[in-house]
């Protein structure tokens, strides 16, 4: 069985993406985690997949999201990692400590958790994304930074 120091040596505490900012609001608990976010204008999301673990405390969410042409997210953190892949449209995303990336199709990203990210640039088509979550439990899933 995998231990929290176990995952933390792994980089555990390094997953995450802009795609999670998107969920800005949304509590990972057993609770609130099955059902969506309220909604924000532009995007939308389902959430494909929820269980407990890899550790006791925390939850990991398959999320598919989408995201209207033009719009922005906001500046944003996440009590976990977020692991993202980008299916189709394309944004800038800026990682506090790193390089802005330009995220597009085919491309995948870490964020690395509570760290600042946000998305820009989302030009003119819709952003496709599919993020994994591992959040803990009870705590925001996106908080403004």
């Amino acid at each position: 069985m995998l231990t929290r120091q176990m995952l933390t040596r792994r980089g555990f505490a390094g997953i995450a993406s802009c795609a999670l900012c998107t969920i800005t609001g949304f509590a990972a608990t057993d609770a609130s985690a099955q059902t969506p976010p309220a909604a924000t204008p532009g995007v939308t999301r389902k959430i494909l997949s929820q269980a407990d673990g890899p550790t006791p405390g925390y939850v990991t969410l398959i999320v598919d999201i989408e995201i209207e042409a033009g719009v922005t997210i906001g500046r944003h953190t996440h009590p976990g990692i977020e692991s993202a892949y980008m299916l189709e449209g394309g944004f800038d995303l800026p990682i506090e400590g790193q390089p802005t990336k330009s995220f597009k199709p085919g491309d995948a990203v870490v964020i690395p958790a509570n760290t600042p990210h946000a998305g820009g640039k989302n030009g003119d088509k819709k952003s496709h994304i599919v993020s994994t979550y591992i959040v803990e439990k009870g705590k925001p899933l996106a908080s403004p930074a």
